[in-house]
């Protein structure tokens, strides 16, 4: 398989913004989802609904990544540096902003101590000071594995990375709830969690697929896979599961065929825009590590003036916040990488 070429990158930047602002939507209506049984149940059905249509934001993250990197040669040394620098400063940075945030909103309280002030500051950077941070961390983890699986991947047939990909989808099967029981005392822990979608993301990237209908299948499987989540869901609160996000989970088959479907889809759509809108994707796109770090501060604020789910029905409010606070965050991260070394901190 060639590698995903410089003049085809303009579906990647596509996917990235939809993406990240996917991610925004997602967080929007998580807060309504979170109230099974204290709003209307057309209310929560329609966050329901949203969460489903978003649930591949993440995973798509990760597979751009693994399109973009498995495929290059580093030096380790120079790998490190351009990419964990890159990820590293601004994400103590808005870490730090959080925590800030936290005391503020007298979530966390410093004393005169300040080594009790310094651990509780570590402790907080050790394990996230914000709920969308998680990502950052498991992102660090595997830029770590990233030289060693692109080698692999480099020097793989497609039958080699095929194999690779039924393992994982295999043991990502048995991991199940509903499966777990077939799950034998084989440690195949090796082929579990996130580094599979990185190679799906260089297979799916560079896959030359052969049907004439490939788009027209690939949004059957996202219809579907949408039905699927939504109603999974629902049925699983409505019973009191205790596995009411089974759906959800982002290393889940629903989740993986969710996300491959609009990953190809995308790939094979390039609609015929304006210039302006590209540029206005592409500056979006520059700061897009940025705005999703800073995304959650926008939208704690933005809810203190009454702009959330609850502005009016959900179905326009959810992305009508999400849309504002893409926007403020984009203003808002532009302008600190204007201030001296804000382009070090701002993502």
């Amino acid at each position: 398989m060639s590698p995903v070429k410089h003049q085809n990158i303009d579906w990647i930047n596509n996917l990235r913004v939809i993406a990240l602002f996917a991610v925004i939507i997602l967080h929007t209506s998580a807060v309504l989802l979170a109230q099974y049984g204290k709003v209307p149940v057309t209310d929560w059905f329609i966050a329901d609904f949203y969460n489903a249509l978003v649930r591949f934001a993440v995973p798509v993250f990760v597979m751009i990544t693994g399109a973009l990197l498995l495929h290059r040669e580093y030096e380790l040394g120079d790998f490190f540096k351009k990419r964990l620098t890159k990820i590293i400063t601004p994400f103590l940075f808005w870490s730090l902003v959080y925590i800030a945030y936290s005391w503020y909103n007298d979530e966390i309280t410093f004393d005169a101590d300040t080594w009790t002030n310094t651990k509780q500051v570590l402790h907080l950077l050790k394990y996230g000071s914000s709920y969308h941070l998680w990502y950052v961390y498991m992102l660090i983890g595997l830029y770590f594995v990233i030289p060693i699986i692109g080698k692999f991947v480099r020097n793989a047939t497609q039958s080699e990375i095929k194999y690779f990909l039924l393992i994982w989808f295999a043991v990502m099967m048995i991991s199940q709830p509903y499966l777990v029981r077939f799950n034998p005392q084989v440690d195949m822990h090796y082929f579990a969690g996130y580094i599979g979608y990185l190679v799906l993301g260089h297979y799916v990237a560079n896959k030359e697929f052969t049907s004439p209908n490939i788009r027209t299948w690939m949004w059957l499987l996202f219809i579907g896979m949408i039905a699927v989540i939504t109603i999974g869901t629902w049925l699983l609160y409505k019973n009191n599961s205790t596995v009411g996000t089974l759906f959800y989970e982002p290393i889940s088959p629903t989740i993986v065929f969710l996300s491959a479907s609009v990953f190809i889809i995308v790939r094979f759509t390039l609609p015929k825009v304006s210039p302006v809108i590209i540029r206005i994707r592409d500056f979006a796109g520059s700061y897009n590590f940025g705005i999703y770090l800073a995304h959650a501060l926008v939208l704690y604020l933005l809810d203190r003036f009454g702009i959330s789910y609850q502005l009016c029905n959900p179905i326009i409010s959810i992305p009508l916040t999400a849309t504002i606070c893409f926007v403020l965050t984009l203003g808002l991260v532009w302008g600190i990488s204007k201030l001296p070394l804000g382009k070090w901190v701002s993502g």
